[in-house]
């Protein structure tokens, strides 16, 4: 039979059981992408910043526009997870930088989570041709056919 641990050392053992319970449940902030200061935001000023101005202030861009190069995006968000619950969005926002020709800043425009929108994905699937394979007929289906397997 085992002996039972005296009083002491059943509080500290129970203490330390308690104290790793609970720091599964600590709070994780994910921060991803990049999210500006607003007080980085307000130095940039239309008609006066250049591209260089930008990239000093609040680095590169998450991405830039495919048409001629003239909008700077810089995209972000930051999310909490507690324990394995799902993960809650916090903050999520966008930032549009528009330059003109001369590469002066034209207009800036910081849309956040509440501009979001929810799209409805479409569940139909586009039909191929062909023939469906099972997994053997996947795997064994190229044997034979490689140029180095019969000396070529």
């Amino acid at each position: 039979m085992f002996k039972i641990a005296p009083l002491p050392l059943r509080r500290l053992l129970l203490t330390a059981t308690a104290v790793a319970l609970l720091a599964g449940c600590a709070e994780r902030v994910d921060v991803r992408g990049n999210l500006p200061d607003i007080e980085q935001v307000v130095e940039i000023e239309p008609g006066v910043s250049t591209r260089e101005d930008v990239v000093r202030i609040l680095g590169t861009p998450s991405t830039l526009s495919s048409f001629k190069d003239r909008t700077w995006y810089y995209i972000g968000q930051r999310q909490e997870q507690v324990a394995f619950f799902r993960p809650d969005i916090t903050d999520r926002s966008v930032l549009m930088i528009t330059f003109d020709e001369r590469g002066i800043v034209q207009e800036t425009r910081l849309n956040t989570i509440e501009d979001g929108r929810s799209i409805d994905l479409v569940g139909r699937e586009t039909p191929t041709e062909g023939r469906e394979l099972t997994f053997l007929q996947q795997i064994f289906g190229n044997l034979g056919r490689f140029p180095g397997a019969t000396g070529e």
